[in-house]
């Protein structure tokens, strides 16, 4: 596995996975009863005008649409983990082209968005194209998750003393086993009382089956990279077991258990290869 390293921008590189997750949030929000409604995802996946196109509604290719629900699945999840809490600062780490501060409610909040400058710069023109207004206090922080980014958070203005939700949504996956670590140790010394962390956890077993499925599929062709190159299966800590440790009070969720309560089921087309991957949520 090698994780690219330098700056890259949302058609290359890593950037192209957040693209791709992207496109299954435009496919989720154009298909009947969204979970999550993001009226921006389209716009973004067509400004990007990617090597391959791709899609935006619902198309007859299983993985694309078990991508769309899965992805839907996920984003609720880290939705209610924000909107359940009045901690008044949120970090979304990695936050590629997640649009949280424009289509929720959180209005008298502080929203940092974590990410490579080139991303943002990208996500803030087609938003100002759109005339998009976001609903918070917005504070993009161009900063590389390897480098010193918890100095960039803060002088963008985050207060380590006040309490604050943080997003880790599709991220893990691609960092090092020592750089996960690091980040939640970075995290966790920056949490007062009162905040909360939600992570998604996809195991090694999960990982390499993912990889698989991603190699030999048109959506994987269509995202024009492959998946294995960017994934990590370096042996990692739990990091539910991690938490609890330092005093956080754990709760596990397998998707597939999301699935029953969001009313929705887990796609046949990815239920085998992420049987065992939870989204942690933790408060302090």
């Amino acid at each position: 596995m090698a994780v690219p390293q330098g700056d890259w921008d949302i058609v290359s590189s890593i950037g192209r996975t957040a693209l791709g997750v992207t496109a299954g949030r435009a496919i989720a929000s154009a298909s009947p009863e969204p979970l999550v409604r993001d009226p921006y995802a389209a716009e973004f996946v067509r400004a990007a005008h990617p090597p391959q196109p791709l899609p935006t509604e619902p198309v007859d290719d299983a993985l694309w649409m078990g991508i769309a629900d899965y992805v839907q699945l996920r984003a609720r999840f880290f939705d209610d983990l924000i909107t359940g809490t009045d901690a008044p600062q949120v970090v979304v780490l990695a936050a590629g082209l997640d649009a949280r501060a424009f289509r929720l409610d959180l209005s008298g909040r502080d929203v940092y968005e974590v990410d490579q400058p080139r991303v943002l710069a990208f996500k803030q023109d087609v938003l100002t194209r759109l005339g998009a207004t976001p609903q918070c206090r917005r504070h993009p922080v161009g900063a590389d998750l390897r480098e010193n980014w918890p100095a960039a958070l803060e002088t963008a203005g985050f207060d380590p003393s006040r309490p604050s939700v943080w997003i880790a949504e599709g991220l893990l996956p691609y960092l090092a086993a020592r750089a996960e670590e690091l980040l939640f140790d970075l995290v966790h010394a920056r949490c007062a009382a009162g905040s909360r962390i939600g992570a998604e956890h996809i195991p090694i077993g999960d990982l390499t089956e993912l990889s698989g499925t991603f190699q030999t599929s048109e959506a994987g062709e269509q995202m024009g990279l492959a998946v294995k190159d960017v994934f990590s299966t370096e042996p990692r800590r739990d990091p539910a077991g991690w938490l609890a440790e330092q005093g956080w009070v754990v709760r596990v969720d397998r998707v597939a258990d999301l699935a029953v309560r969001f009313g929705k089921r887990m796609p046949d087309v990815l239920a085998g290869q992420m049987a065992k991957t939870a989204l942690v949520s933790a408060d302090l």
